[in-house]
């Protein structure tokens, strides 16, 4: 009999044997072994020795990067020295369609990876935070949205793909100290791995849980500094959390601290109003408006319908098509002059709304025969209408904070409403009111009056908002029930009522 030994924590065979296969049951035990260590990392500050290594066996042994085990290590750093890791990363943790007959020997493998991003976005440590870490953070965060199955970005506040991981790579390890490669370049990709996430399955939700954790690094920062330094601010990836604190903190910057902040503000609202656009320009447009004559281009020409119609006219001998008429594509669309109303809440729990409604507004004003008002409240209204055409502009205006007293932004809003049919109204907030009854009463009214009141709970990229039950249930009897959830819920609304 051959002489060898099993390690029974690792699974890993050694001595004279070590072709041969492991012990029945060492793949799970190395499995728990890569969990448990990371539960104690994200629990415990004090290394369990035995644990880490325990797990450096078990990643040497299946092949992957002892770096994995890095904690200062960024997920960029590690892809960039092994760009074969990448496409397992991607769609990570989107779970199997077939649970049976699965490869334990491939999960151990799938433990190690997914260890390094749960461990590198949830242990954020203590103490003040640098701009390269929060860097780095974004970029982990992104790759644990590609391992979800999502693009980069997308749970976290719906930026495009690509202003996530590998936004940055560069700087320290939250909390931990100093790590990775300055500088690091994120593979290409978006993530996805052609399996679509089953998101009901997260517990928690997920994307506030990331929105949360990145805002607290946030408030961790010394941000007033970090704008003053242009070669800090340039290290800052813009996100929903970043623009919220610049948004409040505006009116304490001057100088290049004020113009950074101003740089970061603007870089966020294109690149979200790119994703809206294109929300947007996919949903259903108005019918086809028949009453008004093909215009006669060749972009136009209907070549499938032109030989149909003509094929009485083939002439066999000369094997020649002859047409005696062309035949175009319709292609305006019916349209009708519409007068859109957004009413926003801008108390301190409806940042992400403001932000994304503000952009949306912009971009349904840049639409034909379509009229735009905005308004923000809290316990004062404020006509936003001027600046519609321009988010940053607007954003830039807007006090976030403060109380909330809807009655004072219905007292705009009405004298808007000349038009009841041809009027869309849209309310966004979470309808915890000062003054409920009257407030409430006046919504009805306007809903009578023929206009169409588009109550909205949330309209944030992870789809996560609270409202008010009292309203809610009174909204839902009325016929108008609130809109909570994903912005394109909201896009189709507007969409199929403005076009």
């Amino acid at each position: 009999m051959t002489d060898h030994t099993t390690d029974h924590i690792t699974g890993h065979v050694t001595g004279p044997a070590v072709e041969e296969t492991a012990q029945p049951g060492a793949d799970e035990n190395r499995r728990q072994v890569l969990y448990w260590r990371l539960l104690a990392r994200l629990f415990d500050h004090e290394e369990q020795a035995t644990l880490e290594s325990a797990s450096l066996a078990v990643v040497e042994d299946i092949g992957l990067p002892p770096a994995l085990l890095d904690p200062q290590a960024s997920i960029d750093a590690i892809v960039q020295r092994h760009p074969e890791l990448a496409t397992e990363l991607d769609a990570l943790m989107v779970p199997e369609p077939d649970e049976e007959g699965r490869d334990r020997a491939a999960e151990v493998r799938r433990a190690a990876l997914a260890s390094k991003v749960l461990l590198n976005v949830f242990a954020t440590g203590t103490g003040t935070v640098t701009a390269g870490q929060l860097a780095r953070w974004q970029s982990d965060a992104g790759w644990l949205e590609r391992a979800l199955g999502c693009k980069p970005g997308e749970l976290r506040g719906g930026r495009s793909a690509g202003h996530g991981a590998g936004g940055g790579g560069r700087g320290a390890g939250v909390g931990t100290g100093s790590g990775g490669a300055g500088g690091e370049v994120s593979p290409t990709g978006t993530g996805g791995g052609g399996r679509t996430p089953d998101l009901g399955r997260l517990v928690p939700e997920i994307g506030p849980e990331l929105g949360a954790l990145e805002a607290d690094l946030v408030k961790r920062m010394h941000l007033r500094e970090v704008l003053a330094d242009p070669a800090l601010a340039a290290q800052l990836t813009p996100s929903m959390s970043l623009i919220e604190q610049l948004l409040r903190d505006k009116n304490n910057l001057s100088g290049v601290a004020l113009a950074n902040a101003r740089a970061l503000i603007r870089r966020f609202v294109d690149e979200v109003a790119d994703v809206l656009r294109t929300q947007v320009e996919k949903a259903s447009v108005g019918a086809l408006d028949r009453s008004i004559p093909p215009k006669r281009v060749f972009r136009n020409l209907d070549l499938d319908r032109t030989i149909w119609k003509n094929l009485t006219n083939w002439d066999p001998e000369e094997e020649r098509l002859y047409v005696d008429r062309l035949y175009y594509r319709h292609t305006v669309r019916r349209t009708t002059p519409q007068r859109l109303i957004v009413v926003v809440d801008q108390s301190g729990s409806m940042v992400d709304s403001m932000v994304n409604c503000t952009i949306l507004a912009s971009i349904f004003a840049g639409l034909p025969k379509v009229d735009v008002h905005l308004i923000a409240y809290d316990t004062q209204a404020l006509d936003l209408t001027p600046w519609v055409s321009d988010p940053f502009e607007t954003l830039l205006r807007t006090n976030l904070g403060g109380g909330t007293d809807g009655t004072v932004a219905m007292a705009l809003a009405q004298p808007k409403i000349a038009e009841p049919r041809n009027t869309v109204v849209v309310w966004i907030s979470d309808f915890y009111e000062w003054r409920s009854e009257p407030l409430f009463e006046s919504m009805a009214a306007v809903h009578r009056s023929g206009a169409k009141f588009i109550p909205v709970g949330s309209v944030t990229s992870s789809g996560r908002g609270s409202v008010n039950p009292w309203f809610r249930e009174r909204f839902k009897d009325l016929g108008t029930p609130v809109i909570s959830g994903h912005i394109r819920k909201l896009v189709h609304e507007l969409k199929s009522f403005l076009t």
